[in-house]
């Protein structure tokens, strides 16, 4: 069983920093992904970031692009989320997920085409303006 656990979220002011902090158990296979998504409250789920555990690929989606950077550490089995410049807009629960690489790839590209075989409580950003 994967299991995944976030930390990090709080409140902070617009134009702010804040770092969240996913750790990972569980996975079987050494070639996995790892993302974050939020849901924001009355807004549909979206994703965030994506990082691959092979060779530290990235994906972003294009409203944090240059403010967010996801990164891990693989003998930890923790992936980062440094968000910078943060904007009221980027309120939401965030969500930390992981599985195996071609299911979080699939997942990123169409959340229809597969899911994540682990998931996180979430943790709550909030951004005053």
């Amino acid at each position: 069983e994967v299991h995944v656990v976030e930390s990090g979220g709080e409140l902070v002011q617009a134009g702010g920093s804040l770092t969240l902090s996913c750790t990972v158990s569980g996975l079987n296979s050494g070639d996995y992904g790892v993302g974050w998504f939020r849901q924001a409250s009355g807004k549909e789920r979206e994703g965030v970031s994506m990082v691959s555990s092979i060779d530290g690929a990235t994906s972003y989606a294009g409203s944090v692009k240059g403010r967010f950077t996801i990164s891990r550490n693989t003998a930890k089995n923790t992936v980062m989320l440094q968000m910078n410049n943060l904007k009221p807009d980027d309120t939401a629960v965030y969500y930390c997920a992981a599985g195996p690489l071609a299911q979080m790839i699939n997942f990123w590209m169409n959340p229809r085409f597969d899911t994540p075989d682990g998931w996180g409580q979430g943790t709550q950003v909030t951004v005053s303006a």
